[in-house]
């Protein structure tokens, strides 16, 4: 597994529910990497993309206990509601020629950073009014393996980081 995200200088990734800042380079690489995967995520990052709708070209699976979603969302074909980690695998096994990707939020990053043996980051130079954050990587082992050069979006700069980890089977 995977994970993804863009983060502060405290490792902050969002506030009320939304992303820090949308940096279009960044989006950029988030669909490129997670282009037909696998996309794992809490309900709330679901409801924060336009019309609350699935991402397109992707197999979406959605941590939630509200079983009201499954019929919320019938029309799509490509979005999957779990409640646990033994439901996530069984659809994982289903279509494990799929890359997956840890999206957020912080919740499922939290629980499941340990599954991961890489995370693509994008990190910047900066720091934001965060009220959500990313885990310490260094904290669960992992190693910067490659970091691109500096960019600049309006005035913040930021850099791609690929860390790579232990994967902890628990």
């Amino acid at each position: 597994m995977t994970a993804i995200a863009c983060v502060d200088k405290n490792n902050g990734i969002g506030k009320d529910g939304k992303l820090l800042i949308s940096i279009p380079d960044d989006m950029k690489f988030f669909r490129g990497n997670t282009k037909d995967s696998i996309v794992v995520m809490g309900r709330k990052t679901l409801f924060s993309f336009k019309d609350k709708a699935p991402l397109k070209n992707r197999i979406n699976i959605v941590f939630t206990r509200n079983d009201e979603l499954k019929n919320e969302y019938k029309q799509f074909d490509n979005i999957f509601f779990v409640k646990n980690e033994d439901e996530l695998n069984e659809i994982i096994e289903k279509y494990k020629d799929k890359k997956v990707f840890l999206i957020g939020g912080a919740k499922i990053y939290n629980d499941l950073i340990d599954k991961c043996d890489t995370c693509l980051i994008t990190k910047l130079d900066t720091s934001f009014d965060a009220d959500t954050f990313f885990p310490d990587l260094e904290k669960h082992g992992f190693t910067i393996e490659t970091i691109s050069e500096t960019y600049t979006y309006e005035d913040i700069k930021y850099q791609f980081i690929k860390y790579k980890g232990p994967l902890k089977r628990k």
